[in-house]
């Protein structure tokens, strides 16, 4: 961009004038806008390793909703966004604002600085360690899951990978119609749309990484 000390003060014949304040946004910017909220959404939702269930259960906005959003087949209201914004704990211009600061492809997060999540339950403590931001699909969290926890039974999310390293502790993973009993030092890597559930079988806390890769889109 030109700095406005090197433009001239005349505007040509063919040149566009610029939009005054307070003048409605062009339908192509809108559109630029509105195609975000589905891709940040989804964003958010993979990095929290939520099913469409259970974020609708956190935010009363329906699990069909929820995937038209992310889809892109369906423009949520302002009410929707609201209750989204609630559910995740972010401002209502976190789907919309096109004014961040460019992405970089480097992100640092101290340990200090780690954003952590707590379930409504407080069984489940999740620290993301992947960028809250920037050109990445990729998202991962240590998680710390309560003695005797359990998921959904059904926890199928959108085409993608989740990768399960656990470091301390045991965590059973039923992946389709098999079984996996893991311990420290064990991993499990499946595709994230199979049919999954976990549970933590025995009497103490389970530790682990959790890392989920959802699916480009075309």
């Amino acid at each position: 961009m030109t700095p406005p000390s090197q433009r001239s003060a005349r505007i040509r014949d063919d040149e566009p004038a610029e939009r005054p304040t307070g003048a409605p946004l062009p339908e192509s910017a809108v559109s630029e806008v509105v195609s975000g909220i589905g891709p940040r959404l989804r964003a958010l939702r993979a990095r929290l390793g939520l099913s469409l269930q259970q974020l609708a259960e956190r935010s009363d906005v329906s699990p069909a909703a929820i995937h038209k959003v992310e889809q892109g087949t369906m423009v949520p209201t302002i009410t929707t966004l609201l209750k989204l914004a609630a559910a995740f704990q972010v401002p209502v211009a976190h789907f919309i604002d096109e004014t961040d600061a460019p992405a970089t492809p480097v992100t640092f997060t101290p340990k200090d600085q780690r954003r952590i999540h707590t379930s409504h339950d407080g069984d489940v403590v999740l620290g993301s360690i992947s960028a809250d931001s920037g050109p990445f699909d990729l998202t991962a969290s240590v998680i710390e899951i309560a003695a005797g926890a359990q998921s959904a039974e059904d926890e199928r999310r959108s085409a993608g990978e989740t990768l399960v390293h656990v470091q301390s502790g045991s965590l059973e993973l039923t992946v389709g119609a098999q079984t996996y009993r893991l311990t420290a030092g064990d991993s499990l890597h499946f595709r994230s749309e199979e049919s999954h559930s976990w549970r933590t079988p025995s009497g103490r806390a389970t530790k682990a990484v959790w890392v989920s890769l959802p699916e480009r889109r075309n």
